[in-house]
């Protein structure tokens, strides 16, 4: 009785949903050249691959990749390499685990890692954890060595703390890293909104907005903030959740990032999820750093522009797997021949803790005409 009432709300719910998205064609185009799976059962150096939340270019055929295990905070070294706009081989070549006892000040955090970049003129690594909110842990940005040292912790406003009465959800806070423009500060995105925001994302339209928050990295303390609004569920769930965050950004140009929205709509198995890339434009948009709640304020406050760059759904078709999996992580990579920039993305199987995954990797190609 209690699934018949809730197919009738879904119903009357996605009757109301959204249904039209604006293109961005103007400036950049992105087209689908390859997707990779790493095998299920890849063990590395004794530890499963798996929960691959994160991705970033080093430059050759050079990545990291991180893995968001609670239980073994670790990231990856790895080789992609390329061979006529295909993926042609995955290596991965050393894990290097986050040595959390060394320092007092971090054996009772919780270590929830979800975002790696590493920063190409000091060769330090940041990640971002989403810590713990129902165990009251905090989340946190870490400055990392390249053995995987905890080397310092950026300052973060009050409102993103487990025990602040902003109260932000567990499981969707620091979950999106960008470099800005010049490697001078960092842009960290939650994934979803705090409930002092906005609601999280339902089948009928919310103003459901989250925070992208601009870091100095000379200070490692936030400098300015915008809000970004996340989109409507867009598939029926079989079973009663659904959810849908940012899960990573990537600053393109000046005021212009990437922003990877990731759904998940439950009992449709490996199809519940719905994946697209936006061009969020924050030029003209509110500087939210000093307000600790937003949601009395939405009507005053001007969110970032955002349009449609792509949809996944549209290339499914193409995948050996037919499959578009739970995609977490995003990176610019190597130039192709054309001059044209690539984009690796990379989805979090969850160690196949939810039913069958994938480890998947999918490779773009970026146009700006």
């Amino acid at each position: 009785m209690k699934y018949s009432v809730f197919f009738f709300v879904v119903f009357l719910f996605c009757s109301c949903a959204p249904s039209k998205y604006i293109v961005d064609k103007d400036s950049f185009s992105l087209r689908f050249l390859d997707d990779y799976v790493i095998p299920a059962e890849t063990v590395f150096e004794n530890i499963p691959v798996g929960g691959l939340s994160g991705i970033d270019y080093l430059g050759g055929n050079k990545y990291l990749f991180i893995s968001d295990q609670k239980s073994n905070p670790r990231f990856y070294r790895a080789s992609i390499s390329l061979s006529e706009q295909k993926i042609d081989t995955v290596i991965f070549s050393e894990v290097v685990l986050l040595k959390t006892n060394e320092n007092s000040a971090y054996k009772n955090q919780a270590f929830d890692l979800e975002a790696i970049r590493e920063n190409p003129k000091t060769k330090k690594i940041v990640v971002t954890s989403e810590g713990n909110i129902k165990a009251e842990k905090n989340p946190g940005i870490y400055l990392v060595s390249p053995s995987g040292k905890i080397l310092t912790t950026y300052a973060i406003p009050e409102y993103f703390k487990a025990k602040s009465t902003a109260e932000p959800q567990n499981n969707g806070v620091f979950e999106a890293l960008s470099h800005n423009l010049d490697y001078s500060g960092i842009w960290v995105s939650t994934e979803l909104p705090l409930k002092a925001d906005g609601p999280k994302p339902m089948l009928v339209k919310t103003i459901s907005p989250v925070r992208i928050t601009y870091f100095e990295n000379s200070s490692q303390t936030a400098k300015k903030q915008f809000v970004y609004l996340l989109d409507s569920i867009a598939k029926i769930p079989l079973l009663p959740f659904y959810i849908n965050g940012v899960t990573d950004i990537l600053a393109i140009e000046k005021n212009k990032f990437l922003v990877l929205e990731r759904q998940f709509s439950a009992g449709l198995g490996q199809h519940g999820n719905t994946v697209r890339i936006y061009v969020a434009d924050c030029s003209e948009a509110t500087n939210t750093l000093m307000m600790p709640a937003l949601k009395q304020k939405m009507d005053k406050i001007v969110p970032a522009k955002k349009s449609l760059l792509f949809d996944f759904k549209t290339v499914k078709n193409q995948l050996p797997e037919g499959i578009i999996d739970n995609i977490e992580g995003m990176s610019f990579g190597p130039t192709l021949p054309n001059g044209n920039k690539t984009l690796l993305l990379v989805a979090d199987n969850n160690f196949n803790s939810l039913g069958p995954q994938l480890n998947q990797i999918i490779l773009l190609e970026l146009t700006k005409p």
